[in-house]
């Protein structure tokens, strides 16, 4: 890895490690979606998958923002076998390519992205909660 790739690297953990564990608050510019977006990509190079979770007031409000990030990040989600009312957990693991659906009693609301990696010099974090809607169209 260059220099100028671990400093890009570094500069996209930062940025979506600002989302740990908050509660969303109002909602980012288009300037800051976009930014939001790139540092995604960039910590997906740099770990071998990633798992996603997403907390949201309904199933389809969740659904659609795991296939958003899911198509985003390259995968190809199957919806949960499970249909839920009220606030939902989804879980996406992309090497089963299932998707695990629950109720959701707590108040976060937004996705859940774990970088795994083998590499120990690589990312191995869990970012969010990211916005719902951040691969949305704008």
């Amino acid at each position: 890895m260059t220099d100028s790739d671990a400093i890009a690297r570094d500069q996209a953990h930062g940025l979506l490690k600002q989302f740990d564990c908050l509660i969303p608050g109002a909602a980012p510019s288009s300037e800051q979606r976009s930014q939001l977006r790139k540092a995604l990509h960039i910590v997906a190079q740099h770990s071998d998958y990633q798992m996603l979770g997403v907390c949201a007031d309904s199933q389809p409000e969740g659904w659609a923002a795991l296939q958003q990030y899911a198509i985003a990040l390259g995968y190809a989600p199957q919806p949960p076998a499970v249909s839920l009312e009220g606030p939902v957990y989804l879980k996406f693991n992309p090497r089963s390519s299932c998707c695990y659906a629950d109720t959701y009693p707590g108040e976060h609301r937004g996705v859940l992205v774990s970088c795994q990696s083998a590499d120990p010099e690589d990312i191995n974090h869990l970012y969010g909660h990211l916005p719902l809607d951040l691969f949305a169209e704008d």
